[in-house]
């Protein structure tokens, strides 16, 4: 697949490797893993000379020999002797930095705590010591975004406040989507695209999945999904293990409930039988994979909240593969493949809102947009966008079919809160599959 988007954060690394000729330079680049952060730091450096070191589980020693055959063939340097730490390496490419300017990329950088957590606390020292002579664009990478968050945001962490800029990488955007289902399958349908934009969420890796395979039609799509060979089908397991650790049991639990419209704290320590509040903490703030939504106008301490999974893949997975993986795991995918398409139309419809809500978003036209309930769940409204420095109000309502759209129901539902607005313009607007 050929490299889409991006423009924005080749820039900005671009302009932090020219900065780095004259002043060191770390970056730290975050994002789930599979969002593309290490083809966009690849393709990113272009003037610099750039050295890629991969943290793999392996013993330090063996990683040392292999990134100093690294600095020996792309920087020309001489090394003498065996270099067996980290320590000593970085200590190095720090004093060459001094007189050659050039990019370091340490991907998957979370790993040394595995390896050796004295790592974060040797480059610490090495760093500060040197920084202030050197010329290195240090870029650290990392996909497991709990753990990089440690790193480099907790005060008690040797690595706090070192780095110079932060790059967090965001999934495509909804008119990429289109732009890449467009260049491969012009004759798209839109029901295609909502399907595409379900199981991809904009993330680099399953897009290129879906195009790679000619995956371009709905059909074809949950096909390869149920597959007996498919990559899809571990692909949550495989993300969130090492999130988790030890406890991904419950976390996963937690995630299926949700992903299976148990929203509500309440709803979901009554099926659980135990207190999630922690869970649901960390999930949101640690983990970053549920946001807390509050109505649309509620104040910032409102208990009226509801969960929902951030990545439309691992909402996805956690609705149908993970709830049915007694069926997945005796390989009948068939059965799995029967519930999505009696479940799709109710399903896809609550995707298709997300959708629209993104797409607002993206016009950068609004400085707020949520969606509203009561206290007792009822009278909802799917969507609400506020231009409060035009003092506009838009309300839509999303279906699949634009035909069961009542926007004599929406009026009145939303009454009430119109009349909070009162000099405001208020519109209310139908969007529906057509309107993709």
């Amino acid at each position: 697949m050929k490299f889409y988007d991006r423009e924005i954060e080749v820039a900005s690394l671009q302009k932090i490797e020219q900065k780095s000729n004259n002043f060191a330079q770390m970056t730290i680049v975050t994002g789930r893993r599979r969002i593309g952060k290490t083809a966009l730091l690849k393709r990113a450096f272009s003037v610099s000379p750039v050295l890629y070191f991969f943290v793999e589980k392996k013993t330090e020693l063996l990683l040392c020999e292999e990134f100093t055959q690294q600095i020996k063939s792309t920087l020309k340097a001489e090394i003498f002797g065996e270099i067996k730490t980290f320590k000593a390496l970085f200590a190095f490419l720090m004093n060459l930095s001094e007189t050659l300017h050039f990019t370091l990329i340490i991907d998957e950088f979370q790993e040394f705590r595995k390896i050796n957590p004295a790592v974060f606390s040797e480059m610490q020292n090495v760093w500060d010591a040197g920084k202030d002579q050197s010329k290195m664009n240090l870029v650290i990478c990392g996909s497991i975004y709990s753990m990089m968050k440690h790193i480099f945001e907790n005060s008690k962490e040797p690595l706090f406040g070192r780095a110079t800029a932060k790059i967090n990488i965001q999934p495509f955007s909804t008119s990429t989507l289109k732009n890449i289902l467009a260049d491969n399958n012009p004759k798209f349908t839109n029901e295609d695209l909502l399907a595409f934009y379900m199981i991809t969420g904009g993330v680099a890796k399953y897009v290129e999945q879906l195009i790679d395979n000619k995956l371009f039609t709905k059909k074809n799509i949950f096909t390869h999904i149920f597959s007996t060979d498919s990559f899809f089908l571990t692909e949550g397991k495989d993300v969130l293990i090492d999130e988790f650790g030890k406890d991904y049991g419950i976390y996963f639990s937690i995630l299926s409930l949700i992903a299976s419209s148990k929203t509500g704290r309440g709803d979901i320590e009554s099926t659980l039988g135990f207190d999630v509040g922690g869970y649901l903490d960390k999930l949101e703030n640690e983990y970053n994979i549920i946001k807390r939504h509050r109505p649309f106008g509620a104040k910032e301490g409102s208990r009226n909240n509801k969960y929902f999974i951030n990545d439309n893949f691992l909402s996805f997975w956690f609705r149908f593969i993970y709830k049915y993986r007694s069926a997945v795991e005796i390989g009948n995918l068939d059965y799995v493949r029967n519930i999505v398409e009696r479940d799709y139309e109710t399903y896809s419809g609550l995707i298709l809102e997300k959708y629209f809500r993104t797409q607002l978003i993206e016009t950068k036209q609004f400085s707020a947009i949520g969606s509203y309930w009561n206290r007792k769940g009822e009278n909802e409204i799917d969507i609400i966008a506020e231009n409060e420095m035009e003092k506009r109000l838009v309300f839509y309502e999303v279906k699949r079919n634009e035909n069961r759209i009542n926007l004599s129901v929406l009026e009145q539902k939303a009454s009430e809160m119109v009349k909070k607005y009162p000099d405001y313009q208020v519109e209310y607007k139908k969007l529906s599959l057509e309107k993709m």
